[in-house]
């Protein structure tokens, strides 16, 4: 089987990661997608950083009615500060009949050739690429790199930041945010302060 990885904070998933996720699995060679929350860094103060396990169970709610959609917290069990090819060998090593893709926005593209051993990553896993509006310039190696795929996903500027300051100051964001996760979040009170 293979499996598109599709890391992030999710604080909160939004349908813009819905529509990314199920392009990438209804139109590409990609069997499943796993959204991979990232575990908050103990390091780091962010206090707008929702609780790990608020943001792994607002993922589950939010693709549930979707079977080839997963959530994944499998960086929860891992030391930290955590990178993505030690996420991807882990994965290799836990399920060695599975083949590990990546899955980013264009935006990040660009910063992958600062990524702890993005030769290694590059060498074993294929990266899926869906568009942004605001990609910069791409390096020159990832151009026609034969493991980058550039996916015609739909565009998406809708981000967590938007949808958390929009909370906070009142605003009615239910129209962006999957029904299960808009209901979890108002019943919590999340984001309101």
């Amino acid at each position: 089987m293979k499996i598109g990885l599709y890391f992030g904070t999710f604080n909160p998933i939004h349908v813009g990661h819905l529509i990314i996720a199920n392009h990438m699995v209804e139109y590409s060679d990609l069997d499943q997608v796993w959204m991979v929350v990232t575990p908050h860094n103990p390091h780091k103060q962010k206090s707008t950083l929702l609780d790990d396990y608020h943001r792994l169970e607002m993922v589950h709610l939010a693709t549930k009615d979707y079977p080839k959609i997963k959530p994944s917290d499998i960086e929860f069990k891992l030391p930290q500060p955590n990178y993505t090819v030690n996420t991807l060998a882990h994965l290799q090593e836990k399920y060695p009949t599975n083949e590990f893709a990546l899955i980013m926005g264009e935006d990040n593209l660009n910063s992958l050739h600062k990524w702890k051993n993005y030769e290694v990553i590059l060498q074993n896993h294929d990266v899926f690429v869906y568009p942004r509006l605001n990609s910069g310039v791409i390096d020159e190696q990832f151009i026609n790199h034969p493991k980058i795929h550039r996916v015609g996903a739909p565009v998406i500027e809708l981000s967590s930041t938007f949808i958390r300051e929009s909370i906070k100051n009142g605003k009615n964001v239910r129209a962006v945010l999957p029904e299960h996760v808009w209901a979890f979040l108002d019943h919590n009170l999340f984001y309101r302060k």
